[in-house]
């Protein structure tokens, strides 16, 4: 199992760490990889994974594995980072890979796929679950092997020029979206945008888009969304837990020692839960900034997320008819989600409820 391999690995990582390195790894011949990141660098949390991945590596090696982080567009378009990697232009990437649905939607449930799994679900399938195994045989068809990079938590629904009421408020509604959520958005009689995350504000100043959505109130807070779109709906139906992936080129990876595999494996699992600490620990003051500014933040109607809901189950029935690889991945998927909802309403859901309604 998955599960084994890496804890196996990990206690190997533990001992680097520590600092009492085996001649074996200190053996190891030095190596350079690039690394190309789809987020540009002034989004310290979502950007900074890939860096807090490189740093560890360099540290569990004793600088002898070192991987430059290259912003997205340096050396290629944030969205073309799949290409590259497949490819052999760069050995390794860090990407959201909803963002690569149009080459086969089931990229979309390696990332998040709207009314999906949370950040804990979602780290529950890889791990423990099928998630792995299933994604792992999906990706060598592009070449490539896939590690978690990283989870936001549950995202918020977006910035708004309007204020959404009704169903029929999504009517026309032009809005940035990331990934697959699209598909749906198109069946409420939305027009999806697919910007990358450095270009989205002057879309929004421009009004070339009516509603954005990023992440969630740190980054938001940075890209000033707030300025151009005064209403932040929530929740982000299509981003319940959104994991961010290391993507390796598999010759690249074939090619490592058992050491430096090990390495990866170790970084990775670190730089994943490093992030969902970060914008856990950094959201709740960047939303009483954004409310202090003005910002109004408003749930989105019941309407609007049923019809959603509606919409989304009715999509993944027809994409298991007629997508093979889907069919196979979703329905693992599928059945984790439904296990997993029994199980957190009787505990994390009821606590959350009675916290969330005291008086702290």
């Amino acid at each position: 199992m998955q599960r084994r391999s890496f804890i196996r690995h990990t206690g190997l990582a533990g001992v680097l760490a520590a600092g009492a390195a085996p001649a074996v790894v200190r053996a190891q011949a030095a190596l350079r990889w690039r690394l190309a990141s789809s987020f540009p660098k002034s989004l310290d949390t979502i950007y900074g994974a890939a860096e807090v991945f490189a740093k560890k590596v360099a540290d569990l090696s004793g600088g002898k594995f070192q991987i430059s982080v290259h912003a997205g567009g340096e050396l290629m378009p944030p969205f073309g980072v799949v290409d590259g990697v497949q490819n052999g232009t760069v050995e390794m990437a860090h990407t959201a890979p909803y963002y690569f649905f149009g080459k086969d939607e089931t990229f979309a449930i390696g990332c998040a796929i709207p009314f999906g799994l949370n950040s804990r679900q979602m780290t529950a399938w890889m791990y423990e679950g099928n998630g792995m195994k299933l994604m792992r045989e999906f990706y060598a068809q592009y070449n490539i092997v896939n590690f978690p990079g990283g989870n936001t938590g549950a995202q918020m629904g977006g910035w708004y020029r309007k204020e959404i009421k009704t169903l029929a408020d999504m009517k026309g509604l032009k809005m940035r979206i990331g990934g697959f959520a699209g598909r749906v958005l198109e069946r409420l009689g939305s027009v999806p945008q697919n910007i990358p995350g450095g270009e989205i504000y002057q879309a929004l100043e421009k009004g070339t888009i009516d509603a954005a959505e990023w992440v969630g109130p740190y980054d938001d807070l940075k890209l000033g969304f707030n300025k151009v779109a005064p209403v932040y709906h929530y929740p982000g139906w299509w981003e319940g837990g959104p994991q961010l992936d290391f993507f390796i080129n598999t010759k690249a990876y074939d090619g490592l020692s058992s050491e430096y595999k090990a390495m990866l494996e170790a970084a990775s699992a670190f730089a994943h839960i490093d992030m969902q600490a970060r914008y856990d620990a950094r959201n709740p003051a960047a939303l009483k900034q954004l409310v202090a500014a003005k910002a109004r933040v408003l749930p989105l109607p019941k309407a609007v997320m049923d019809a959603a809901f509606r919409e989304s189950m009715a999509l993944y029935s027809e994409l298991s008819a007629k997508n093979s690889n889907w069919k196979k991945v979703y329905a693992d998927y599928a059945n984790f989600r439904r296990d997993q909802n029994l199980w957190f309403r009787f505990t994390e859901a009821q606590f959350d409820r009675y916290m969330q309604s005291s008086r702290l």
